[in-house]
C-alpha cells in the first residue's frame, strides 16, 4: 500500500513539474515576442555581415539592419546581384550606410577558402552581427535516390560546410572585444515535424544547423556572444515557391522584423514569428503518424507538379531545337 501512495506521489510530483515547465515557457515565449524591448542591435558592433543576402529573407534581412544604421557585409554568389542589392539599399537609406560585399559560392569553394574569404574580407570590420541565412534545397520534393549526386553535396555545403566555417571565421573577431551576436536560420523542417519526407538531405542538414546553434551557444555564451537558431515555417520566398504572403506565411520584410526583435532574448532554439509558433503548437498537437501522413501526401503532389513542369521544359527545348 505504501509502494503504490509513493508511485502515486511521483508520479503527480512528475506531473506537477511539467505542468510548471510548460507554464514558465509559455511566460517566456509572452515576454519574448511581445513585451520585451528590442535590443539597440548597434552595441554588439557597428558592421552586420548576412549571407545568401540577394534574395527572400536574406535580403530582407539586410535592408532591416540598414534601417537600424549599421553598416552591412553582404556575401552572395551572383556579383551583379550583389551590386543591385547595395544600390536599392543606398538608394533607400543614404550614403551614410556603408556596404561592402564579398562573392562567394559555397556550393564550390572548399570550407577554409570560405573562411579565409570571408576574413579577409571582415578586417578591421567592427563586426557585431552575423545571420548566416545562406541555404539550399531541392527544386522540387524527391525522393532520395533520384536526388541526383551533384544536388547532394550542394545541399551538404551550403546548408551544413556553409555555415560552420562563416561562423568559425567571425568568431575570433567577437572573442577579442568579448560581445557579438549570430542567427543560424534554420528550418521547420528539422525541429517542427517529426519526419519531413521527400526533402530528407535538406531537412538533415537543417537539423544539424540546430544542433551546431545550441552547442557553440552553450560555449560563447560567458564570452558575451548571443547564438540562436532561428527557425522559419513557410514565408513567402522564392525558395519556398511561395507568392503570396497570409497570416501564417508572412512575407520576407514580415519576417525579417520579427527575427531582429529576438536576437539576444536567450534563447538557444526560435521562432520569431509568432503565428509561427501557433502552427507549430497545433502540429504538435497530431499524432506523429497522422502529421506524417498529411506530410507525405502533400510532398508526392508537389513531386508531380515538378515532375510535370520538368517534362514540359524537355518538350519546349526539344521542340526548339527541331
Amino acid at each position: 500500500m505504501e509502494f503504490h501512495y509513493l508511485i502515486l506521489l511521483a508520479t503527480a510530483t512528475l506531473g506537477l513539474i511539467s505542468l510548471c515547465k510548460s507554464i514558465v515557457n509559455i511566460f517566456i515565449w509572452v515576454w519574448v515576442i511581445f513585451l520585451r524591448p528590442p535590443k539597440n542591435l548597434k552595441q554588439y558592433g557597428s558592421w552586420a555581415l548576412v549571407t545568401g543576402s540577394t534574395d527572400g529573407i536574406g535580403k530582407s534581412v539586410s535592408f532591416e539592419l540598414a534601417s537600424k544604421g549599421l553598416n552591412l557585409v553582404l556575401v552572395g554568389r551572383n556579383p551583379s546581384k550583389l551590386e543591385t542589392t547595395s544600390n536599392e539599399i543606398i538608394e533607400k537609406y543614404g550614403t551614410q550606410i556603408s556596404i561592402k560585399t564579398i562573392v562567394i559560392d559555397f556550393a564550390k569553394l572548399r570550407g577554409e577558402e570560405v573562411a579565409r574569404s570571408i576574413q579577409e574580407g571582415i578586417e578591421g570590420l567592427d563586426l557585431g552581427i552575423l545571420i548566416n541565412n545562406v541555404g539550399l534545397a531541392y527544386p522540387y520534393a524527391r525522393f532520395f535516390h533520384e536526388v541526383d549526386l551533384e544536388m547532394i553535396e550542394s545541399v551538404i555545403r551550403v546548408n551544413i560546410e556553409g555555415t560552420t566555417w562563416v561562423t568559425r571565421a567571425v568568431l575570433p573577431c567577437m572573442l577579442k572585444k568579448k560581445r557579438g551576436a549570430i542567427v543560424n536560420i534554420g528550418s521547420g523542417s528539422s525541429v517542427a515535424v517529426s519526419s519531413y519526407p521527400l526533402y530528407t538531405v535538406y531537412a538533415a542538414t537543417k537539423a544539424y544547423v540546430a544542433m551546431f546553434s545550441k552547442c557553440i551557444s552553450l560555449e560563447y555564451k560567458k564570452h558575451g556572444i548571443d547564438i540562436q537558431c532561428q527557425i522559419p515555417l513557410l514565408v513567402a520566398t522564392k525558395m519556398a515557391s511561395i507568392k503570396r504572403s497570409s497570416f501564417f506565411i508572412p512575407s520576407p520584410e514580415t519576417y525579417s522584423k520579427a527575427s531582429l526583435h529576438v536576437i539576444g532574448s536567450d534563447q538557444h532554439l526560435c521562432m520569431p514569428y509568432w503565428p509561427h509558433s501557433l502552427q507549430w503548437s497545433l502540429m504538435q498537437a497530431l499524432p506523429d503518424a497522422l502529421l506524417d501522413w498529411c506530410l507525405f501526401r502533400y510532398f508526392l503532389g508537389m513531386r508531380k507538379r515538378g515532375l510535370q513542369k520538368d517534362s514540359m521544359n524537355t518538350k519546349v527545348k526539344q521542340q526548339k531545337k527541331q
